[in-house]
């Protein structure tokens, strides 16, 4: 099949070309933009059933008119002082001149200065509530708006004030995702220009792969967009960037493989057609099987009840297999019309290769492979003593810029109240009947004596007076575990062990959906990582016709994320100080991590399989294996490790931690599991490693799709 898709690519090159540039032309000018469907509030993508998604429902439908985003302008004196009596009363006409001044999108400013200055005068604090969602560009527009009237306000005052809650958050976190696409982008292209000119010593090799995925990037965006609008879904604002890391990664390693066997090919005498069909159908075989393993990896995604990963998984999923069609026919295409001159002006595509050091590798692993074996376990079990450590944070704040406005704003408000003031939680108490002041305030002094809450906020009830919203100040951080502990255990017990006959109680805000972000991530885990761990074992089952090989094989990728996950603790937590780790790593870095493992490990296999078929022994078959597949399977993990390590540079917290994790990975299973682990063990397993397939004998045929996959 390969060998015949590069029959028609070499054929009708311009043909493939002119259909790629008008498909991609429809595509990007008919789809939505990203940015359109992309939502950057986790909580946004609870299931309908969870309690803090059925108690915002309630709450809009009881209070319809406070139901928008929130944010709190925190005020403080420039000199570092306490606010005096002059900077209190100066507050409340500050308040009547924003509300003069606001944006259609701003409800109001409220000021008590009974409740919302500090005891210790430190700060004050002003309400700003929204008529919108804070995703609604209207909203994130009077953000900005209020942040420039507040400063205008203040001047000349001596005051200072910044502006933080759930709206100015939202409004950070998007455009610090922005900054960070930005430099990720041109930080990724940039090492991997310079890194094909070091591999191939050629400009016309190093700017094809960027041509080929930018075009690829621009179909794959406008068809998850696309995909978005008519399933009617929304997408996490970490789409765009991992799908940038992911296709320029991924997508460099698969033309990587190809202009290897073609460069292999020319060198034998082949002219640069036969060369290009001869590489595409050998080497077909091994991107067809990589791209299936990512695509199976991210497509366990959709068993997630997290919407955010629900909709990342497809949406990956999506670029990778455009990413495919594109390795398998445009890519050929161009390398068929270019000839020769892909290599210009380097004159190694003509020469034989030099004996490299993959060959000593081999050397050693053949000769000990008891050794490489327990050295690799002892390195990867020691960095996997970290993952015992791992906890998950759920702080958006913790995972801006620290230079932000809403992260300062949130350091300067712990100066006079307890941090939980940023996000109160919200307890509401609903019945078939209007609740009496009695009910209310037994209740509320009820809820005031639950250990972990500081202090109640004035009580809010519904027109019909059958709903009472009870806000409650926390005395812990808004998103720490502990609060998050509070507001799903003892809280909740509480607010429904008091609740008057006849009522019901639902908790919610932002403390309470976070609650619910964790117990819904902990139950995708459970089930994610077995099913991607059994799709992994039957894709190399079907591939290498054996049940033991794929079965260890998969372990050895999983023992690798292991070691990376815990690496990535020891330094952040541990190094660093942070409070854990973002709560979607385990699951990213486990998918990203097993299935390029996955890939590298089919490539050594496979090559050590055909040695062994050829009649080798298989300490020899190790030894070749490690030689031959080894440099194609380093130079693919240097530059995928490249595009994620771009990552650290982004500002961005989660994807400095991510940027991390998956470029240790990808190093570990690429040079420790896959070029030393893996041909150790099938070396002292030798031919029952293919059981209980039929055993590889001397002079035995190569099975098509093995031959092919072999690199």
């Amino acid at each position: 099949m390969f060998a015949a898709i590069g029959r028609v690519v070499v054929r009708r090159p311009w043909l493939v070309i002119l259909g790629w540039l008008v498909a991609a032309a429809a595509i990007i000018l008919t789809a939505p933009s990203l940015g359109s469907v992309t939502n950057s509030d986790q909580s946004a993508f609870l299931p309908s059933d969870k309690e803090s998604a059925r108690a915002a429902a309630l709450a809009e439908r009881a209070f319809p008119e406070a139901n928008g985003a929130s944010a709190v302008i925190v005020v403080e004196r420039a000199d570092g002082a306490a606010l005096g009596d002059a900077d209190v009363a100066r507050l409340g006409g500050i308040t009547q001149r924003l509300n003069a001044e606001k944006a259609p999108a701003t409800a109001g400013v409220l000021f008590d200065p009974q409740q919302q200055a500090a005891p210790n005068r430190r700060v004050a604090l002003l309400a700003a509530q929204f008529t919108g969602a804070p995703e609604e560009q209207r909203v994130q527009d009077a953000v900005r708006g209020l942040r420039t009237q507040v400063t205008g306000a203040l001047d000349g005052t001596g005051l200072r004030a910044g502006v933080t809650g759930e709206a100015a958050i939202v409004l950070d976190n998007k455009q610090s995702f922005a900054d960070a696409e930005k430099i990720v982008t041109i930080a990724t292209v940039g090492l991997i220009v310079v890194l094909l000119l070091l591999i191939f010593r050629s400009p016309i090799a190093a700017l094809l792969p960027l041509l080929a995925v930018g075009l690829v990037f621009g179909v794959s965006t406008a068809l998850v967009a696309a995909a978005a609008t008519v399933f009617d879904f929304e997408i996490g604002q970490e789409m765009p960037i991992l799908l940038t890391v992911v296709l320029f990664g991924i997508g460099t390693d698969y033309i990587l493989f190809l202009l290897f066997r073609y460069r292999e090919r020319l060198r034998t005498g082949d002219t640069p057609a036969e060369a290009i069909v001869a590489a595409v159908d050998r080497v077909g075989e091994a991107i067809f099987s990589a791209a299936f393993a990512v695509i199976a990896a991210f497509g366990a995604l959709v068993l997630a009840t997290l919407g955010f990963f629900t909709t990342l998984g497809p949406g990956l999923a999506i670029g990778v297999a455009v990413m495919l069609l594109a390795a398998l026919t445009l890519v050929p295409a161009i390398v068929a019309l270019l000839g020769r001159r892909v290599f210009w002006p380097s004159r190694k595509a003509d020469q034989a290769p030099a004996r490299t050091r993959f060959a000593a590798v081999g050397a050693l692993v053949a000769r000990r492979p008891v050794a490489v074996i327990a050295g690799a376990l002892v390195l990867l079990g020691a960095l996997g003593a970290g993952a015992l450590t791992v906890k998950a944070d759920y702080d958006p704040i913790g995972q801006l810029p620290p230079d932000t406005e809403a992260t300062r704003a949130f350091d300067d408000l712990q100066q006079g109240f307890p941090p939980g003031a940023l996000q109160p939680t919200n307890v509401y108490l609903s019945g078939d009947r209007p609740l009496s002041e009695a009910e209310i305030g037994g209740y509320v002094q009820t809820l005031r004596g639950v250990p972990g809450v500081a202090s109640p906020l004035p009580v809010r009830t519904s027109a019909d007076g059958r709903t009472v919203n009870v806000p409650l100040v926390l005395a812990e951080p808004p998103f720490e575990p502990k609060a998050l502990d509070l507001v799903s255990g003892p809280l909740r017990d509480a607010a429904r062990a008091a609740a008057p006959a006849g009522t019901t109680v639902l908790v919610g805000g932002q403390s309470m959906a976070y609650a619910d972000v964790r117990d819904t991530t902990e139950r995708d885990l459970r089930v994610i990582f077995p099913v991607a761990g059994i799709l992994f074992v039957l894709i190399l089952v079907g591939l290498l016709r054996a049940a033991l090989a794929p079965v260890y094989l998969v372990a050895m990728v999983v023992l690798g994320f292991v070691a990376t996950l815990g690496a990535t603790a020891l330094l952040f937590q541990g190094g660093l100080g942070r409070n854990g780790l973002s709560f979607i790593i385990p699951i990213i870095l486990y998918l990203f991590v097993t299935a390029i493992g996955t890939d590298y490990n089919i490539l050594v296999t496979a090559r050590l399989r055909e040695e062994i078929r050829e009649g080798r022994s298989a300490r020899d078959a190790a030894a070749l294996a490690v030689e031959h597949a080894g440099p194609s399977v380093a130079a693919a993990a240097l530059i995928l490790a490249g595009t994620f390590g771009a990552l650290l540079v982004s500002g961005v917290p989660f994807f400095v931690e991510i940027g991390f994790a998956v470029t240790l990975g990808i190093a570990l299973v690429a040079f420790v599991v896959s070029i030393l682990l893996v041909p150790a063990v099938t070396a002292l397993a030798g031919r029952a490693a293919w059981w209980p397939g039929t055993r590889a004998r001397a002079g035995e045929p190569v099975p098509a799709e093995l031959e092919r996959t072999a690199v």
